[in-house]
């Protein structure tokens, strides 16, 4: 077993849960309108589910407010339909042009369960970070032609590697906590 190579795939696979958790981060609502709400949205675009992204430039309008423009105005009334289906519940407003869609102010009740969802992800992050470890220690372990020494800081160093993903991830969390509860 290559233990470099070793090495790469764990940061890699663990890099990949970093950036799959700032993903689903961005879809947990703020104070603020912010475009990125609406990537969950499909709407029927000729026949196929096509993301509200890929068919309309979408803009943040006095910071609460998001306007979507569609690139074909033939498409309007279906990304109006789609949003009002999503579990946003937020109602668009439809001017034959742009739709547009206000994002009310959050309470404080609703700001500290968005912070619970997002502790949530955190801490589902750090699960697979641990998996990840798991994984390659049994690698590790398995390998019997990796004299002992050598195992034992190849263990060392997938520990030190893990620490810092979870590090990473807390900060994350709470760097999007401190945005939630932000007025």
């Amino acid at each position: 077993m290559d233990i470099e190579l070793l090495m790469i795939e764990v940061e890699e696979r663990m890099e990949k849960t970093i950036s799959t958790l700032e993903n689903n981060l961005l879809k947990v609502r703020t104070g603020r309108a912010n475009p990125k709400m609406l990537d969950i949205i499909e709407a029927d675009y000729y026949g196929s589910p096509t993301p509200i992204n890929q068919m309309a430039s979408i803009t943040v309008q006095e910071g609460r407010t998001l306007v979507i423009k569609p690139y074909d105005l033939s498409a309007l009334k279906e990304i109006e339909k789609a949003i009002n289906k999503s579990e946003l519940g937020l109602p668009p407003m439809n001017d034959g042009k742009v739709i547009r869609v206000s994002v009310p102010a959050l309470t404080e009740e609703t700001r500290r369960g968005y912070c619970k969802d997002a502790e949530k992800m955190g801490e589902e992050a750090k699960v697979s970070i641990r998996n990840i470890r798991r994984d390659a220690n049994d690698d590790v372990k398995k390998d019997k032609t990796i004299p002992e020494d050598i195992s034992k800081s190849t263990l060392e160093d997938i520990q030190d590697l893990t620490d810092k993903f979870v590090d990473r991830i807390e900060e994350i969390v709470k760097a999007k906590e401190k945005e939630i509860m932000t007025i």
